[in-house]
Formats: C-alpha cells, sequence, structure tokens
C-alpha cells in the first residue's frame, strides 16, 4: 500500500546507500579537524579524502564474517583508501559514528516533514476560508448542540497543524545533536574540541555529555512528535468518517470516476483512505513506544535499541510522509455539502437554540435553575411530539410571560449564534472575511 506512494527524497534518506554515506561523511569530518589539528598527516589525509568510499555489497560480505556492521563498513572504505587508512576512526567508537550519522538521517527526515506539515496547512487555510460562513450543525457526545460553520472545523484543524509544525520544529532541533566522545562519553582519546568542530561542520550541535551514545530521550521524543501529529490526522480521518455516514452525509472523501467503493454492492462510495489514516495512526503511536523503551539502557550502554531503531525510525517519518501527503489531498478535494449541512441542522426543530432561550430568561431575572426547568420541559415536550420549538415555546404561558415575541426570535437568530466568527479567524490568522 505505501509503496503506490514513497516520496523519493524520504525513502533516499533510509536507504542502505544513504546510510552508509553518512557514516563516511562522520568519519571524514573527524579525519579533517584532526588534520587541521596536526594528529594526521597533510599527505594521508589526501589519500583519505580522495579515495574514501565504499561498497555496499562488500561490506555485507565482510560483515557475514565479522558479524559488526561498522567494523564491515571501516574494513571496506580500507580497502579503497590503503595504508592512510590506520588513521581513520581513531580513538573513535562505533556509537560516534552511529548516532551521529543518525541524527544527520533524522534532521533530514523531519525537514522533509515540516515542508509536509506547511503544504498542509495552506490546504487547510483555504479551505477554512471557503466555508467560514458555511453554516452546519455542532455536536456533542454525537448529538445535536450549537450551531457552528464548517470553516471553523478546519480552522481548529489548522491551528492544530500550526502547533504540530512547532512541536516538530523543536523535535528536530532536540535530535540535531553529535557525539565524538569515545567509548563511554570521556574523550578518554579524543579532545572535546574535535567533538565541537566536527559537529559544526555537520551541522549539529555536540552532545553536551554522553555515555557510549546519544540519550535516547531525544529519540523518544522525536518519536513521540511523530505520533502527536499522526493522532491530529486520525482526529481529521475520523471527523470526515463521521460525516460520510449516510445518515449525515455533510462531506465525503473524493470518489473519482470509475472508482469502486465494494466489491458486492456497487453503490458503496466508503472513506477508505480516512480509515487507512487512522489505521496508520495506531503503527506510529506503537512506534513512540517503542522509542520510549529505548531511553533505559544498561549501565553507559546496551544494544537493545538499535534493532528497534533500525525499525521505527524510518517506518516512522515515511509513514508519516505518506500520511500527510493523503489527508493534504483529502483535504484538497474534499467533497462539501451545504445543503445537506443545512438539512441536519434543522432536524431538532429548532432545538439547537435552548441554551440561548435559558440564558435569555436569566438575563431576565429568573433563577437559571428556574429557566432551565422551564426550558427543559418544552424541550421533551417537543422531543416526543416532533413540534417546532420556536412555536412550542411561543406558546408557553410561563416563557411568554418573561420574553416577547422578538426577544424569543432573537434566541433562534443564527447571525448571534456565529456572530464572533471573523474573530476566531482573525485570532488564528486566518483572515478570510
Amino acid at each position: 500500500m505505501i509503496s503506490r506512494y514513497t516520496r523519493p527524497e524520504m525513502g533516499k534518506i533510509w536507504s542502505q546507500e544513504n546510510r552508509y554515506r553518512k557514516w563516511l561523511d562522520v568519519e571524514l569530518a573527524v579525519c579533517e579537524v584532526q588534520t587541521e589539528r596536526g594528529l594526521i598527516p597533510s599527505d594521508a589525509w589526501d589519500e583519505i579524502r580522495t579515495k574514501a568510499d565504499f561498497d555496499s555489497r562488500r561490506i555485507d560480505e565482510i560483515e557475514a564474517t565479522v558479524q559488526h556492521d561498522v567494523i564491515a563498513f571501516l574494513t571496506s572504505v580500507a580497502e579503497k583508501v590503503g595504508p592512510a587508512s590506520r588513521f581513520i576512526h581513531i580513538g573513535m567508537t562505533s556509537s560516534d559514528v552511529l548516532d551521529t550519522a543518525t541524527s544527520l538521517q533524522l534532521k533530514e527526515a523531519g525537514e522533509l516533514l515540516i515542508e509536509d506539515i506547511r503544504k498542509f496547512k495552506e490546504v487547510l487555510a483555504r479551505r477554512a476560508i471557503e466555508f467560514k460562513d458555511t453554516v452546519c450543525i455542532g455536536r456533542s457526545h454525537g448529538i445535536h448542540a450549537e450551531p457552528t460553520t464548517f470553516g471553523l472545523k478546519m480552522a481548529l484543524w489548522y491551528e492544530e497543524a500550526r502547533r504540530n509544525e512547532e512541536r516538530l520544529k523543536e523535535a528536530v532541533e532536540t535530535i540535531r545533536v553529535g557525539k565524538i566522545s569515545g567509548a563511554v562519553g570521556t574523550f578518554a582519546h579524543l579532545d572535546p574540541e574535535i567533538e565541537e568542530k566536527v559537529c559544526k561542520h555537520l551541522g549539529l550541535k555536540p552532545e553536551p555529555v554522553s555515555t557510549q551514545v546519544v540519550q535516547r530521550d531525544r529519540h523518544a521524543h522525536f518519536l513521540c512528535t511523530l505520533a502527536v501529529i499522526a493522532a491530529s490526522l486520525e482526529k481529521i480521518a475520523v471527523e470526515i468518517r463521521h460525516l460520510q455516514r449516510t445518515e449525515v452525509l455533510e462531506a465525503e472523501e473524493f470518489f473519482s470516476s470509475g472508482q469502486k467503493g465494494s466489491s458486492a454492492m456497487p453503490h458503496k462510495r466508503n472513506p477508505i483512505i480516512c480509515e487507512r489514516i487512522a489505521g496508520l495512526a495506531r503503527l506510529l503511536r506503537s512506534n513512540a513506544m517503542a522509542g520510549l523503551e529505548n531511553v533505559a539502557l544498561w549501565h553507559e550502554r546496551d544494544i537493545s535499541h538499535s534493532s528497534v531503531e533500525r525499525v521505527v525510525l524510518p517506518d516512522s517519518t515515511i509513514l508519516l510522509d505518506y500520511m500527510l501527503y493523503k489527508t493534504t489531498a483529502i483535504m484538497d478535494r474534499l467533497l462539501v455539502y451545504p445543503e445537506r449541512m443545512k438539512k441536519n441542522l434543522e432536524l431538532t426543530r429548532g432545538l439547537i437554540f435552548s441554551q440561548a432561550l435559558l440564558l435569555a430568561l436569566v438575563q431576565k431575572g429568573l433563577t437559571r435553575e428556574k429557566a432551565y426547568g422551564l426550558v427543559q420541559n418544552v424541550s421533551m415536550a417537543c422531543w416526543k411530539s416532533g413540534e417546532d420549538f420556536k412555536v412550542s415555546v411561543g406558546k408557553d404561558k410561563e416563557i411568554t410571560a418573561v420574553l416577547s415575541k422578538k426577544e424569543i426570535s432573537n434566541c433562534f437568530d443564527l447571525r448571534v449564534q456565529l456572530r464572533h466568527v471573523d474573530f476566531i479567524f482573525r485570532r488564528v490568522g486566518l483572515f478570510g472575511e
């Protein structure tokens, strides 16, 4: 399923070739700084810089014997470089390479996801403004509550996407660290200045204090942030699924010409992409849980986190990239039915204005308890009889003794109910007048 849409840039970040390339970038950056400090002869650095490369198939062959991917990688590089390779990896441990390179990959993946969210926000903003004044019923517990607008639903999603963008920026900044501090993080065989210069060269910050590894709370933060974003997309998907139900049908996924909804029932138009997004959000949450499990390692490090991260880091970024792409496409082509919204708005025959009536009575001096009882009595009678609520209110002697016909009529005015919509739009930065 996901193979039908895999963003080339995102997939490339997690390719084996790019993984090794990032390892080599780290090793070369260390060699360059050590050469500047006079720790590697300049002629040896020239050899390393011009010849350093690797052969992925050769790495696999070597790893089959040594059972250590970094050693296999270094051996392949050494075969390309020759004698000068003895200066590569001096004073370093495998995790200096692995964790620093992983941070580079996560930084690149995070930047692509931020770009995705910005595109998503653009679509949400456009459609929110389009439907700013399209009145629909607001629901609580799935039951009709009070009027709102469809644009406000989208403005809410826009604001949440904005928060998600900020969360992701923070998560990318948190993971943007490297370490070149040796076997237990003490710089026993390297000077801290080397780490600082290498990280600066790579666009990273030094991990202030580490063990053999960059601490995994950073990776857990990143994965949890992706899970939160996925949960937001799931929320939107679930709402659209509810709106597409036959009994509601206020909006639905775009249904293309020739598309089929069911192998058995030709009439079906199912919210399959929204259901897919809801399902994939579960994977992102489970991956976040795996990231949290990785935080606690034995002493200065064990390797239990490694196998997990080889799955959850690429999978989570690729999945969220896919989910953002699909949700953006859904919102861009979402079919919206204002007439059905109007019809649904009228299903309770005016009961949705009960709070306005309650407050009008309170403002006239009735206690809240007294006013609530009067309005509820008429409301419950309307539920049973099916009579129009406004008509029933006009017949109630206790209410009409307090409120005039005009005051009652004002309680049923949509313009009054929705007079602050523009204010909300301005507050979230959507200026659709």
